[in-house]
């Protein structure tokens, strides 16, 4: 008995050998002089007339061998999409993750469907955004985000002062240069907040995905180990459609 596999495998040669087939059956089809023939002979009119061979042309393509030849290779196509989706119906397994069961009894063409969006969550996952590395993070329940250690910085004010470079005399006025100085005024006390993921959970998650992944080829394999039984719906088909 053969293994869904085994018709998965051969399923594609057959459509593109069909597709084939249809596709010169038409453009043979529209070749109109292939489809006409003729016969004429020449008679003169008494015995002394000129005497010509007769002439033929031979038809060399006929509708119905050509109905004929797509109905053949069309129900091979059929046969085999009939027993890979009857096979479908019944192709089923389990998806194990480390001893447990996630999934029981997924049909083949569900697993088909959870390896295509683990690929697109696997990306979702990967393009995440981490915290910043170079900080210290822990989480705060009551902020429900991650956040750093206060971080205390000073707040400077520039104050004009006065130098004195020459005091005043009776006949001049004393010289002063005006500078600015930065003293203290205050203190910032900063903490950061961020809603991002640390990068162990990201790996984590990523590492859950691709073993969720493997889960899922396995069963599939699993599934389309599953022996099928052929049908034959083809001739039936056709035997209606161009009998």
């Amino acid at each position: 008995m053969a293994k869904l596999n085994q018709i998965l495998a051969v399923e594609k040669g057959v459509k593109a050998s069909s597709q084939r087939a249809v596709a010169d059956a038409h453009h043979t089809i529209q070749k109109h002089p292939l489809l006409s023939g003729l016969s004429r002979t020449y008679q003169p009119i008494d015995d002394e007339g000129e005497q010509l061979p007769p002439e033929s042309t031979r038809v060399q393509v006929k509708a119905e061998e050509v109905l004929a030849e797509v109905g053949k290779a069309l129900t091979k196509l059929f046969d085999v999409t009939a027993t890979k989706d009857w096979t479908n119906t019944v192709a089923k397994a389990d998806v194990v993750v480390d001893g447990t069961t996630l999934i029981e009894g997924a049909p083949v063409t569900y697993l088909l469907f959870l390896e295509k969006q683990l690929v697109d969550l696997y990306a979702f996952i990967a393009k995440l955004p981490t915290l910043d590395p170079a900080e210290t993070w822990t989480f705060d329940d009551n902020a429900g985000a991650w956040r750093t250690e206060p971080v205390k910085t000073t707040r400077t004010k520039k104050v004009p002062r006065n130098h004195v470079l020459a005091e005043a005399t009776d006949k001049h006025p004393a010289q002063v240069q005006v500078f600015t100085e930065d003293i203290v005024v205050g203190y910032w006390t900063k903490t950061a907040f961020s809603g991002a993921l640390p990068a162990r959970r990201v790996n984590e998650l990523l590492a859950r995905v691709q073993k969720l992944q493997d889960a899922v080829k396995y069963a599939r394999e699993e599934a389309n180990s599953v022996g099928v039984e052929d049908r034959r719906v083809g001739d039936a088909v056709f035997a209606y459609l161009f009998g």
